[in-house]
């Protein structure tokens, strides 16, 4: 056998191996409650408070009501107080916890004072970064966005600062304890460059590159600090999809989430996300970004739109008529 054979022979066994791990770590991925078991006690032994932003509808009301089922009291906050209001009414009737509300707009500066303070003394085991903003919900290029300097200011405010200065709030506490789980909500298309939604998944791209860091710094104190990366899930943000594989409910979406807690510093919370995920790195650069790739994707949002009033009403409610979403 000559150097030359020798070599194919040996680059051809370490191609097999290195797709049998990643085949055999994917399927760990299929049975996330067999590889990645959490106790039944495992979230009140982080501590007796959860902590969630963003909690009047959609996923941080979904894990506002998780986290109170496992027996945690919950501080549920956002900008509506009617809508928190009634969250709480029916957490505490349905798993009979206590919740605590606090009311503020994380897309306004000089809020974190007054959420300091009345978050101070509380035993938090879990925070849940989950608030974030969608300028507009029909994809457009960065110089078009309505009233672009407000909205810079208003998506950097809520989806990158409220995310550290809350975990500057609350991981001191778990420090000192020794253990808590930090859950930041990102997005699933910030895993690539994605034109036309620009502003909003450059953002989330900072939510994960910060939970990664984060994690690498306090991992040695018993710390979890997990970046969620979800796709399609039916929320006002994603216009209430109908829910299918892809697109799910956000109750089922938060359930199948933790299970993955404890299944890497990064997950999609989800095994059908997961491949979504995988698919989305593989489309090659040049179509996505082609310009009738990014025209054809405002026309189908638009024509969505259009085709379905009730789209039309939500998104009108939201950000005074400029189509933002906050969630």
């Amino acid at each position: 056998m000559d150097l030359m054979e020798l070599f194919f022979i040996s680059l051809g066994a370490a191609v097999v191996v290195y797709y049998g791990v990643k085949l055999l770590l994917f399927s760990r991925m299929l049975f996330p409650n067999l590889f990645f078991p959490l106790s039944k006690t495992f979230f009140t032994s982080m501590g007796e408070w959860a902590v969630v932003t963003g909690a009047s509808e959609g996923i941080g009301r979904e894990y506002a009501f998780a986290l109170a089922e496992q027996g945690m009291n919950v501080i549920i906050m956002s900008r509506t107080k009617v809508t928190l209001d009634q969250v709480a009414k029916e957490i505490v009737e349905k798993t009979g916890q206590r919740v605590k509300v606090i009311v503020t707009d994380f897309t306004q500066e000089h809020i974190f004072s007054e959420i300091e303070d009345q978050l101070k003394d509380l035993n938090i085991g879990v925070l849940v970064n989950n608030v974030g903003m969608l300028p507009s919900f029909i994809p457009c290029k960065f110089l078009n966005s309505a009233e672009l300097n407000q909205t810079i200011t208003k998506v950097i405010n809520c989806n990158v600062k409220t995310m550290a200065k809350m975990c500057k709030i609350i991981l001191p506490g778990m420090e000192n304890r020794g253990k808590g789980v930090i859950v930041n909500i990102s997005s699933g298309v910030a895993c690539i460059p994605f034109p036309m939604y620009t502003l909003y998944t450059a953002s989330k791209v900072f939510v994960e590159r910060f939970s990664l860091g984060l994690q690498a710094e306090y991992k040695d104190k018993g710390i979890i600090i997990q970046a969620v990366a979800p796709f399609g899930v039916s929320t006002r943000m994603a216009s209430y999809q109908q829910t299918n594989l892809v697109t799910l409910s956000p109750e089922d979406f938060v359930k199948s989430s933790l299970q993955y807690l404890r299944a890497g510093d990064k997950t999609h919370g989800s095994i059908y996300h997961i491949v979504l995920g995988w698919l989305l790195q593989v489309i090659p650069p040049k179509v996505l970004y082609a310009e009738s790739m990014q025209q054809s994707l405002q026309d189908y949002v638009k024509t969505r739109v259009a085709q379905r009033p009730s789209i039309t009403a939500a998104t009108k409610s939201v950000g005074n008529g400029r189509n933002e979403r906050v969630i």
